[in-house]
């Protein structure tokens, strides 16, 4: 395969002079970053063997105009030279820069005017070490001079075992002043984003204490460093003296952020409860994830790229689609995580397009999948808070019947009693029991007997409405809340439900209800406690009287006096 070559700017904005029928670039000492697209030339060096003078000798039979430049190319062996014909249409000496915006290019060799008709040379890349650069920035700046009226032909020779990127443009050092600026201020942005969603994330951890916090919070951490080696701040601030710390990184960085966002994927789609096979096959993408990051630091990076590339498809596939089973199941935090991903997948395509020459390299298909990381990393922690959600939602649920459970109960009836005491509004409280219910699990079995829980569950479900609360006490006992309702409510529902229950059979099995109620409207109840008891106790003279049927609580008539005196 032949390497990516592709061409560009970082911003397109105007302003450059030059003539119609010439591709010189005029260059001003005021001049704003001006793309050298189509006037630069090129030439692929297939032996990668040419020098320098043989080139500028043979310039005009090997350089190609930059319309005439193929896109596509892939993977390649082979050196590609560049030349940009620079021009000063005034009176005195004018100073620029050239600049390439990507800096993933593992050797770079330039040379730049002089002012004097020679050339200052430099060999750079990201193989050598950072300080071989002319101009301490994350990319290549290279200055040049031009003497007055001038024209002299710049030459940048790219040699790399990734892709390449053709990021070239010219620029005045005021531009060049406002374009670093504004870049800086946006990756401090962006970065700040990152850490403010870590820390964020571990307060959530430290309280709630769920693993899948850490998963999140190591995939952020090396995702955010693996950005940092992408954009080129990682060399110059990190290990600028170590080009195979700058090279290797990236692929450690991207195999952790590979291991750790597969691994937060599985526990926040709970896919070893959904899809116990598919989870088996994200096992072994995590386990040969490992195992590659093991070898990394050992293996020349050529040999691993397209391994990684390959490793990366296979992950971000089994990602979406550990997402979509989960969200079909009706898991309300794969929502997030589905729409995060395909964010980022879509943010990934125009990059890739960008890499490929579908798409031309400017700063928006450049950034375009570390903009649509920050993204997705807020979707994620969105993600995680829905997990925690519905994971308190299943611990105050009842399994069985899907209705809330009794800890829900003793959680929300003391909360209800204190609203009662500072409002003095109605309050009620029923607990209803099925009749003979070991009769239907002696004479039909218990999974009968479970069915017709499930099937009282549904009922109440469908009959009991917020901000009222149904729950399930625990056996074949029911307790409802019922917030604002006096006597003559809850008896009415009560004596509803009954009817419900009474004459149409749940699961296929002819079932009746005992139901015990207690209001508090009347007399105090100082107690959660007191409440259930009295409810309970109307529960227990109803069966006494029968069963089938529903007793509203009252207090005796001493009680009662003792109570209203008070």
């Amino acid at each position: 395969m032949r390497a990516i070559l592709l061409w560009g700017m970082l911003l397109l904005v105007g302003g450059v002079i030059t003539d119609a029928n010439a591709r010189s670039i005029a260059v001003t000492g005021d001049m704003p970053a001006a793309t050298v697209q189509d006037r630069m030339a090129f030439y692929e060096d297939p032996d990668a063997q040419l020098s320098f003078e043989r080139l500028r000798a043979r310039a005009p039979e090997l350089m190609q105009q930059a319309d005439a430049m193929p896109t596509g190319l892939g993977f390649s062996r082979s050196a590609y030279w560049v030349s940009i014909e620079l021009h000063n249409p005034s009176s005195e000496p004018v100073s620029a820069f050239v600049r390439q915006d990507y800096p993933l290019i593992d050797h770079l060799s330039v040379w730049m005017p002089d002012g004097t008709g020679g050339y200052q040379h430099w060999e750079t890349g990201d193989r050598t070490p950072y300080d071989t650069r002319p101009i301490a920035v994350r990319d290549f700046v290279f200055p040049f001079t031009l003497a007055p009226g001038s024209t002299q032909t710049a030459y940048l020779r790219f040699k790399s075992d990734g892709p390449i990127n053709l990021g070239l443009s010219v620029v005045s050092a005021p531009a060049l002043l406002n374009i670093t600026s504004s870049e800086q201020l946006l990756f401090g942005a962006y970065y700040g984003g990152f850490l403010v969603l870590v820390f964020y994330n571990l307060i959530l951890f430290l309280a709630v204490k769920d693993s899948a916090y850490v998963y999140y919070m190591v995939y952020v951490v090396a995702y955010g460093f693996y950005m940092s080696v992408h954009n080129g701040l990682a060399f110059q601030y990190l290990w600028p003296g170590s080009p195979w710390a700058a090279n290797q990184s990236l692929l450690l960085l991207l195999g952790i952020s590979l291991l750790f966002g597969l691994h937060f994927s599985r526990v926040v789609c709970s896919t070893r409860r959904w899809s116990p096979g598919l989870d088996r096959v994200a096992v072994v993408l995590l386990v040969t994830t490992a195992a590659l990051l093991l070898v990394t630091p050992f293996v020349a990076y050529q040999y691993l790229i397209l391994a990684y590339s390959l490793l990366t498809v296979l992950v971000c596939v089994t990602i979406l689609v550990l997402g979509t089973l989960s969200w079909l199941k009706g898991s309300v935090p794969a929502r997030y995580f589905m729409v995060a991903w395909i964010g980022l997948m879509v943010s990934v395509l125009i990059y890739m397009g960008k890499q490929f020459g579908f798409f031309p390299h400017n700063f928006f298909t450049q950034n375009s999948f570390q903009m649509g990381s920050l993204v997705e990393m807020v979707l994620l922690s969105l993600a995680l808070g829905a997990r925690v959600n519905e994971m308190q939602k299943l611990g105050f649920s009842d399994a069985l019947t899907g209705l809330a459970n009794r800890r829900k109960f003793d959680q929300v009836l003391p909360l209800e009693l204190e609203k009662w005491h500072q409002s003095k509004s109605s309050f009620a409280l029923l607990v209803m029991d099925i009749d003979h219910f070991k009769r239907i699990n002696d004479e039909h079995g218990h999974a009968v007997g479970d069915k017709v829980l499930a099937a009282l569950g549904q009922l109440l479900r469908k009959n009991v409405r917020r901000p009222s609360l149904a729950c399930r006490f625990g056996g074949e006992e029911f307790v409802l809340l019922l917030p604002g309702a006096g006597a003559e409510q809850a008896m009415g529902l009560a004596e509803r439900l009954r009817v419900l229950v009474s004459t149409k059979p749940l699961a296929e099995v002819n079932v009746t209800v005992s139901i015990g109620v207690a209001v508090c409207d009347s007399f105090a109840m100082t107690r959660s406690g007191a409440l259930f008891e009295a409810a309970d106790t109307a529960l227990y003279a109803a069966k006494q009287a029968g069963r089938n049927q529903c007793l509203l609580y009252e207090l005796p008539t001493e009680e009662r006096r003792l109570v209203e005196a008070v």
